[in-house]
């Protein structure tokens, strides 16, 4: 073999190399995309920071609303990377009264030509307040699938506990929403609360 074949060769393996390095950085793109939520779920659960919100909530007991009081509660929405949804709140705030259940509406919409799966990760701040916040219904408990160009509204129904600490005059909830591809859907683990204090 002459010394240009062989540095043809030797290019040829590189060009190889390379090729073989950038595909399996693809993949690795795409499987973390999928395994996002689920480790951000593990960190969470382990560290207890973000603000990550519980599952349902499911009380036993009966409360009447403090009157006496409100909390404004924020909503914004953002896409994980990857993402292309049209995703907001219908409402940007609601004023409510510890102990009211009060339901509000997320919009969805997926403007693409494939059909898509999408799971919504909550996150509430002060992080103080995820002792405070139960959502008996939302959207975020299972994954959302939306056909091409179909767009649907998402509702959550939530309580702020009374015993919320009256310095806290202000929450702040947001939802990030992640490409789950054509998964099957998976549901969040219900829970029962007995006790006003358990997170929600």
């Amino acid at each position: 073999m002459s010394n240009q074949q062989a540095n043809k060769a030797g290019a040829s393996r590189s060009t190889n190399r390379v090729v073989g390095w950038c595909l399996a950085g693809v993949v690795g793109m795409f499987v973390f995309g999928f395994a996002m939520v689920p480790l951000y779920n593990v960190f969470c659960e382990i560290t207890g920071i973000n603000g990550k919100t519980g599952g349902r909530y499911e009380s036993t007991e009966v409360a009447e609303a403090d009157m006496s009081r409100t909390v404004k509660v924020q909503f914004l929405a953002s896409n994980g990377p990857g993402m292309t949804w049209k995703f907001r709140p219908v409402v940007r705030s609601v004023e409510v009264h510890p102990g009211e259940p009060t339901t509000v509406n997320f919009y969805a919409e997926n403007p693409t030509a494939e059909p898509m799966v999408g799971q919504a990760v909550p996150s509430l701040a002060p992080s103080e307040g995820t002792l405070y916040f139960h959502k008996t219904e939302c959207f975020c408990f299972n994954q959302q699938p939306l056909e091409a160009g179909e767009s649907t509204e998402m509702p959550l129904i939530f309580i702020v506990d009374k015993d919320l600490p009256a310095h806290i005059t202000k929450l702040t909830l947001s939802y990030t929403l992640y490409d789950q591809g054509k998964q099957p859907a998976v549901t969040q683990t219900s829970r029962k609360d007995t006790t006003t204090n358990d997170n929600g």
